[in-house]
């Protein structure tokens, strides 16, 4: 095992390094010169050699890499150049509404799949089953922006129950906060419920027909007994591998929902950083997203050796 829990940390440690590499290699390849783009075109040339220094632009790229992944590993992410505030700070002020906002569009997600993957795996072929793909296809295929739109227009516009966006913050108590959250987790879980019900169903229909199902019911094991306490829990490799990439996409990956209910979440630093060409924030931002895929994969793949024994024999 631990021999296990060593190879995933250093293959972890090295996607790190590439992902470094790429996202500075890419910024550092985009046209046009950030300084000029912060200050606009009728900025003096002091003014634009002066932002360069203060930006470290004038520095060889070597260094210039180097300084940032040394800021990295010390938590010491810079200064952001629109807001003149650290990078840490800022992003620690948006983490407290993404972060919840991915956690409870995961739990409502695996809420709703999971139950409707066993529910159209135990009754294959009939009604029940054709009506819960169904309905996961249209899920699959509805953007989750419209769908948003639409959650706004019925719950807050209409009926008045929630608010149509925007973030009260935590002072001002958790259920205010809460009621805030409510339509974009809804917005962010039902495509990826609709998602892990189809991967849940597809990974009980294979193992139901393995052939030490197929034992225990000659057995006379009760099919509900059978598909509960040996189907369930080996079709959950495939179940709990969609799971780690959709908390990924459900904390890296709001950029649309944040802008869309106004949410002062990473997703819209991310958005607001890009337009306003702030190098240092976007830079930093997406490396510690990168971290957090990382982080939550290691977990899933630990999640794997809990689940099925076999991996910790071959381990």
């Amino acid at each position: 095992m631990t021999a296990y829990l060593l190879k995933r940390l250093l293959i972890g440690a090295a996607t790190m390094v590439v992902a470094s590499l790429v996202v500075f290699s890419v910024l550092e390849i985009l046209p046009g010169d950030p300084a000029q783009l912060m200050l606009g075109m009728n900025a003096t040339p002091d003014a634009l050699e002066a932002l360069r220094e203060q930006m470290g632009l004038n520095q060889p790229l070597l260094f210039r890499y180097l300084d940032w992944v040394g800021g990295l590993l010390t938590l010491d992410l810079g200064r952001s150049y629109t807001y003149s505030v650290p990078v840490l700070d800022l992003v620690t002020e948006r983490l407290v509404v993404s972060l919840p906002l991915a956690i409870i569009a995961l739990v409502l997600s695996t809420a709703i799949a999971i139950p409707v993957g066993i529910f159209a795996a135990a009754r294959r072929g009939r009604a029940g089953d054709a009506v819960s793909m169904g309905a996961a296809q249209l899920g699959v295929a509805i953007p989750n922006f419209w769908f948003a739109l639409l959650l706004i227009y019925v719950f807050a516009v209409w009926l008045r129950l929630v608010p149509a966006g925007g973030f009260p913050g935590w002072g001002a108590g958790a259920w205010p906060a809460l009621k805030a959250l409510v339509l974009p987790a809804v917005a962010l879980a039902l495509p990826q419920a609709a998602i892990l019900a189809r991967v849940t169903r597809s990974a009980l229909i294979e193992v139901l027909g393995e052939d030490y199902i197929r034992t225990a019911r000659a057995k006379g094991m009760p099919r509900r007994r059978v598909l509960w306490r040996h189907a369930l829990r080996n079709a959950m490799i495939p179940v709990l591998t969609i799971l780690g990439l959709q908390f990924a996409f459900l904390l890296a990956g709001t950029i649309i929902i944040e802008n869309v209910f106004y949410l002062p979440g990473l997703g819209r630093l991310v958005f607001q950083a890009i337009t306003q060409r702030d190098l240092i924030v976007v830079e930093s931002v997406v490396m510690l997203l990168v971290a957090a895929v990382i982080v939550v994969n290691f977990l899933v793949d630990l999640s794997y050796a809990l689940v099925d024994p076999r991996l910790r024999i071959r381990a």
